[in-house]
């Protein structure tokens, strides 16, 4: 029932990216392009995610534990901000802000092959398995 429940998870969350629009780079390049050629429309597709996300959010941590493991695994709440925290958020904005991409709506889009999807999934293979390797060797 979990590999059900995750792949049916995965689809649906996958169509909500294709319909709200974040699986295109340019779109989401317009809506940070806060100077320019602003398209606020994506704000309303993130207060909407919240709206929902919320309440989950709500009945979620009234359980003992998740549906699918014997426990909750969250970061406690004093967890340092160290520097591969911010190196890894500095990447991440980097990424998103060239490429217009994130992870969830770049695995959507590779599908449509198209040459600058490839080349960000790829990289973003490679600094996931470096990072992972250096993670190792701590």
């Amino acid at each position: 029932m979990g590999v059900i429940g995750a792949l049916v998870a995965g689809l649906v969350f996958g169509l909500g990216l294709i319909l709200s629009g974040m699986a295109d780079p340019a779109k989401v390049l317009n809506f940070l392009d806060v100077a320019g050629a602003w398209d606020p429309s994506l704000a309303f597709v993130m207060a909407g995610a919240i709206g929902v996300a919320a309440p989950g959010f709500w009945l979620v941590r009234r359980r003992a534990a998740p549906l699918a493991d014997p426990a909750f695994h969250v970061p406690p709440a004093n967890a340092p901000i160290d520097r591969t925290l911010l190196i890894g958020a500095a990447v991440f904005g980097i990424g998103w802000g060239l490429a217009g991409f994130c992870p969830g709506p770049a695995l959507v889009s590779v599908p449509l092959a198209a040459p600058g999807t490839i080349a960000f999934v790829a990289a973003m293979v490679a600094a996931i398995t470096a990072g992972s390797l250096l993670q190792a060797k701590r």
